[in-house]
């Protein structure tokens, strides 16, 4: 008896040390900063106007650098492609009646100094101009490879593939986000897309 209550007491502070003591959650919408590819094609100085700078929000190409929950695990993540709608690359794997597919093709950078290893689709959710939120499924899709489900990235290296979603054919589609930690993580990633 004395060793279960140890167990369960153990596993209760570890479930809280997990929630409630990390950093408060963040959704980051804000792109890296390109380089430059040479001096002369930075972009001038910004003139000075009365109206305060317009809030950049990441778009279909842009890239976001995000941290997971444990030490070392850090990501840069783009959102190189979207689909709306993807094809069935199969007759056999379809969106439900009254629904579509659509997809998103990311491209995971390890910035860390630990392996990410995760389910990366477990992470990704769309969310339309209603507010409705829908998660990731299973389909392999025309427009190209699925990303691994089973992903160990060491340090320095890249992942590419595409994660597809389920919606309601009438739903718009607005934003789309990446998550670490299969979903978990306290810094979200949040692409506009159109």
């Amino acid at each position: 008896m004395r060793t279960r209550a140890t167990v369960t007491t153990l596993a209760a502070a570890a479930a809280l040390a997990l929630t409630g003591c990390g950093p408060e959650p963040d959704v980051n919408t804000k792109p890296d900063p390109k380089a430059p590819a040479s001096k002369s094609e930075a972009a001038p100085a910004p003139e000075a106007t009365k109206e305060a700078p317009k809030e950049e929000t990441a778009a279909v190409g842009d890239t976001l650098t995000l941290k997971g929950n444990l030490d070392g695990e850090q990501l840069a993540v783009t959102l190189k492609k979207w689909a709306d709608p993807a094809k069935s690359a199969d007759d056999f794997m379809k969106p439900a009646q009254g629904k579509r597919w659509v997809a998103a093709q990311f491209e995971l950078r390890n910035t860390g100094t630990a392996v990410y290893d995760d389910s990366p689709s477990n992470g990704v959710q769309v969310a339309d101009v209603d507010g409705q939120r829908f998660m990731s499924t299973f389909g392999e899709i025309t427009e190209g490879p699925s990303m691994a489900s089973g992903l160990k990235l060491p340090k320095g290296e890249k992942a590419l593939g595409w994660i597809v979603l389920e919606v309601p054919k009438a739903s718009k589609i607005a934003s789309v986000q990446f998550t670490m930690n299969s979903g978990f993580s306290n810094q979200t990633g949040q692409w506009s897309v159109k």
